[in-house]
């Protein structure tokens, strides 16, 4: 009964949405790019608040989850609505809780993000537009089954192919694996970090040489293994080899080879990611530099603990720095100035070690979709270049 009655209660919210009840000064708002096709609500104001609103007359307490909770306030007519602080440019999961209850916003388009469907919103950035759709060639984001020896069980990647890639059968490209964060998988990357519009813009613009972007899910478990809770694999400086590693080097790589367009040898693969997915970029691709000469960390990797030594950690890649430097073309991390000093530290640290490596910084970003997809945009343009 509490079930139906809830899902009567979003569901007549998101009609009043439809039909178009407005706040005052709604002039000055601008519904969010991210919300379903005729929904009104959430709307963004030129400060960056998001306002919300939505008529459920039965409900006692109805809040917005997002960074912070937010109460909202019900009028006589049973319609709740609640302003935010400003909210910093980019993407943002966020939840309803309806007396307590959390769920998605049916107004909202969902993204896999927090273990679960969730409800997204994108705040604009002025002046900024490098994801943004433009009059320019367009690649293909495609999607591909296969079969992992490893875990015995079907995998889908996805994988980004750049424009004319398939107008000359006889030109191959280089490949850089991405891979997502903690609680997200393999479509986050095409969904949240708009990757095939980055590309896009940036091979028009000739800023990075087309390339093949392939992007799997980060968890695995081995034939035969008990099944557990998605976990971070492969993110630490632990020289063990993954379940997850396997799955790249014995399943992802061949398939990828013999369906694609590729060109061979580690010059020309590289493997990047996020978060969880920095630590995993990390960890296999110092295990395997034969097969990775391009890495990239974005908000992740390199969390030691003070007692750690980098000339053991990650299977001892960082012992000898001449040979390290010899053998990868670039050591690449990024991170957001509202976050840690971890991915800088770590920095610094392999630096004094004579480690060649790049470092940014996203201005004002924190952990989140923003700061990864600048990261991108950054790290991107270096790869593959003689």
């Amino acid at each position: 009964m509490r079930s139906s009655l809830l899902i009567v209660l979003i569901l007549t919210g998101l009609f009043i949405r439809i039909e178009g009840q407005n706040l005052p000064g709604d002039d000055n708002l601008k519904t969010a790019s991210t919300n379903v096709r005729g929904a009104q609500y959430p709307k963004i104001t030129k400060d960056l608040r998001v306002v919300f609103q939505i008529k459920a007359p039965d409900v006692q307490k109805l809040q917005v989850k997002m960074e912070k909770v937010y109460d909202m306030v019900k009028d006589d007519k049973g319609v709740w609505t609640v302003t935010t602080d400003p909210q910093v440019p980019g993407f943002h999961y966020y939840f309803l809780l309806i007396d307590g209850y959390q769920v998605s916003d049916p107004a909202s388009e969902t993204f896999f993000g927090w273990q679960r469907m969730s409800s997204g919103i994108e705040i604009p950035e002025a002046g900024t537009d490098f994801y943004s759709i433009k009059n320019v060639p367009h690649g293909d984001l495609r999607s591909k089954w296969y079969r992992s020896s490893v875990t015995g069980e079907w995998r889908r990647c996805y994988i980004y192919c750049p424009p004319g890639y398939d107008d000359n059968v006889k030109k191959n490209y280089p490949v850089l694996y991405l891979q997502h964060g903690s609680g997200e998988d393999e479509r986050g990357w095409g969904v949240q970090g708009h990757v095939d519009i980055i590309m896009d813009n940036l091979i028009s613009e000739s800023k990075a040489v087309p390339m093949l972007v392939v992007m799997d899910q980060g968890y695995a478990t081995r034939v035969g293994e008990t099944i557990q809770a998605p976990r971070p694999q492969g993110g630490t400086a632990s020289s063990e080899q993954s379940a997850f590693e396997e799955v790249i080097t014995k399943d992802l790589l061949p398939f990828i080879d013999s369906h694609f367009k590729t060109l061979p040898g580690k010059n020309n693969r590289a493997l990047a990611g996020l978060s969880m997915g920095a630590g995993q970029a990390l960890q296999i691709s110092t295990r395997n530099l034969d097969k990775f000469a391009w890495i990239g960390a974005f908000s992740g990797g390199g969390r030691l603990t003070p007692e750690s030594d980098l000339k053991t950690v990650y299977s001892g890649a960082f012992a000898d720095a001449s040979k390290f430097n010899k053998e990868v073309k670039l050591l690449w991390m990024g991170v957001g100035t509202a976050e840690g000093p971890g991915v800088k530290n770590f920095h610094e640290t392999l630096t004094k070690l004579g480690i060649n490596n790049k470092y940014y910084e996203s201005p004002g970003t924190a952990h989140e979709w923003q700061t990864w997809r600048k990261c991108l945009y950054e790290f991107a343009p270096l790869l593959f270049k003689k």
